[in-house]
């Protein structure tokens, strides 16, 4: 028995049946497979391991190791905030490494170039021609370690590439191989010598999230399995980019109720007529938002998307996308709060 939101009453029926997503038996997971034949139950399988890999490098923090999973499914990209030495890069190079792909990892610094991040075109003394010399971002992967070091010029480097997979040099559009994603880390407490991410930067990411300090069982743990070895040396792939292609296409045919998007879009105003905010979660939020669920759906084999899926995400998506009012920040109400404030005052669509 499926269970959708019936789409005349806009509530839960049981007895409806939801629009295939693929998810019958039998796995795709096949070197050279069509990304239409993958099925939701290869979305399980392989996220399945890629996490057991990251979690033999990141103790304790399976809700972080989740969400990265969930952004990269969603094809968005993911904002790694919180204070040194907590996992942040750890978290970016275990992902990376767990998939086959092409890695890079950008070390964002005060000299640091946009021809550095984008490629330069070179002369060439033999052919006597220019010649297109890649840059960082020319990967299925980019880390991008304490991206807020680097002056808003070169963060703007990014920004063509994060929103259209493509960046543009010397009058010359060149496509970024699929799947991409951009994994960017800051820290919020040692600002000095830092330049803010601007609103428009913030906003090509698609979630933010904090990893937090681990609980004294993990950090036990972390001392047995970081103190005599480098788990992350001995991190193996489990799976390729061709695959990771595949379970993206299997994301995206997750289905998705009128009554659910009516929700998702009552979530985003809300958070625009919100008093405590002066700036609300944009379009593009709307749309991540969308993705995302899918995401968490198809990582659980749901075939379908529900308001919890939604709810349960409104913060990682939209917090860092929006602006506390001065009353707000004179109260110290964080965006967190603000935006879990937004989502409650929304009707969730009635069960039956």
């Amino acid at each position: 028995m499926s269970l959708r939101f019936d789409d005349k009453t806009e509530a839960y029926d049981e007895t409806a049946t939801v629009p295939p997503t693929g998810s019958a038996s039998g796995s795709a997971v096949a070197a050279g497979a069509a990304p239409e034949t993958y099925q939701l139950s290869d979305v399980v399988d392989v996220m399945a391991r890629v996490r057991a890999a990251i979690e033999r490098v990141i103790e304790g923090k399976p809700e972080s190791i989740d969400l990265a999973l969930m952004v990269l499914l969603a094809q968005g990209h993911l904002l790694v905030e919180d204070v040194p030495g907590v996992g942040k890069t750890m978290l970016a190079k275990a992902l990376g490494r767990s998939i086959d792909c092409s890695v890079r990892r950008v070390q964002f610094t005060p000299d640091l170039l946009p021809s550095d991040i984008t490629g330069v075109s070179v002369f060439n003394g033999e052919t006597r021609e220019f010649e297109f010399k890649p840059g960082g971002i020319f990967a299925n992967i980019v880390v991008g370690d304490e991206i807020n070091r680097a002056s808003p010029k070169t963060q703007s480097a990014l920004l063509e590439s994060m929103e259209e997979g493509q960046v543009s040099v010397d009058g010359t559009t060149y496509r970024l191989d699929a799947p991409f994603m951009v994994v960017a880390t800051q820290n919020p407490i040692e600002m000095e010598g830092t330049y803010p991410l601007p609103e428009a930067q913030r906003d090509r990411f698609m979630a933010r999230i904090e990893m937090g300090y681990p609980t004294p069982a993990s950090e036990l743990d972390m001392l047995d399995a970081h103190g005599s070895a480098d788990p992350l040396a001995e991190l193996r792939p489990v799976t390729d980019a061709a695959t990771i292609q595949g379970l993206i296409a299997a994301t995206a045919r997750i289905y998705v109720s009128p009554a659910v998007k009516q929700y998702l879009v009552a979530v985003v105003n809300a958070t625009r007529h919100s008093r405590d905010l002066r700036l609300g979660a944009s379009p593009r939020a709307t749309l991540q938002l969308l993705r995302a669920a899918r995401a968490k759906a198809a990582l659980i084999g749901r075939e379908y998307v529900s308001p919890d899926d939604i709810a349960e995400l409104a913060v990682p998506v939209l917090a860092h996308r929006v602006l506390p009012s001065t009353e707000a920040q004179l109260a110290r109400h964080s965006t967190a709060e603000i935006v879990n404030t937004a989502v409650r005052t929304v009707a969730v669509p009635d069960k039956r």
